[in-house]
């Protein structure tokens, strides 16, 4: 019997898994929720031949769809529990934001480009929808006070220091991710916060992203 376009994609997700287990991505949490968001439905459409291969694509408003492994390490990193209220800035193509969806009670994700939250409301919608997962238009860089405190942050873009309006909105106990340098490159670090407001700071891996955008009027 042939193998069906349903059965190859999934075929390829559970590939996928596969090659981050072995690039030590644990959590068994992460990689289920990973086997089931279609990564293809949010590449490009030139780019869908390669969709499950372990690189970043480029996308709308000159950004860019991380590479599989430097996304699951994010993931991963945030260890993202079923009762937590998670902040994600930079929305993307809702790749990321759809996977935390699986994990997490409550999803915010922001993003600075309308034209990359509507796609991503679309893109969502076709997996039949995240009624936790809310996508919304604004500066990441001032996070989403409204809806804090939140117990996982997760910063997809470069920052040279942990911005400090995210770091007020994350609750005692939360952790939050962010690539801390330049555009050259930068250390994938973990932030813990202390009941103090301490922080306990650990890098994780490296990666590179591009910077977050401050200052700017808000693209259409």
């Amino acid at each position: 019997m042939s193998m069906t376009a349903d059965d190859a994609e999934r075929t390829r997700r559970a590939e996928l898994v596969l090659a981050l287990r072995s690039r030590g991505v644990l959590h068994t949490r992460t990689l289920k929720a990973l086997e089931t968001i279609p990564r293809a439905l949010f590449a490009p459409a030139r780019h869908r031949a390669v969709a499950y291969a372990d690189r970043s694509l480029p996308i709308a408003c000159g950004q860019t769809l991380e590479s599989p492994s430097q996304i699951a390490m994010m993931v991963d990193g945030l260890a993202v529990g079923d009762l937590d209220n998670v902040l994600e800035i930079g929305t993307g193509t809702g790749y990321c934001a759809a996977i935390l969806s699986r994990l997490a009670r409550r999803v915010v994700s922001v993003d600075r480009f309308r034209t990359l939250i509507e796609n991503a409301e679309r893109r969502i919608a076709e997996l039949g929808g995240a009624s936790n997962c809310t996508l919304v238009l604004g500066d990441g860089a001032l996070g989403r006070p409204a809806q804090a405190p939140f117990e996982r942050i997760l910063v997809a873009a470069a920052v040279e220091r942990p911005p400090s309006a995210l770091l007020n909105q994350l609750k005692p106990g939360g952790v939050m991710i962010a690539p801390i340098g330049d555009a050259a490159g930068q250390r994938l670090t973990r932030f813990i916060k202390g009941k103090d407001g301490s922080l306990d700071e650990t890098t994780i891996g490296s990666i590179r992203q591009q910077p977050m955008l401050e200052g700017v009027a808000l693209a259409l």
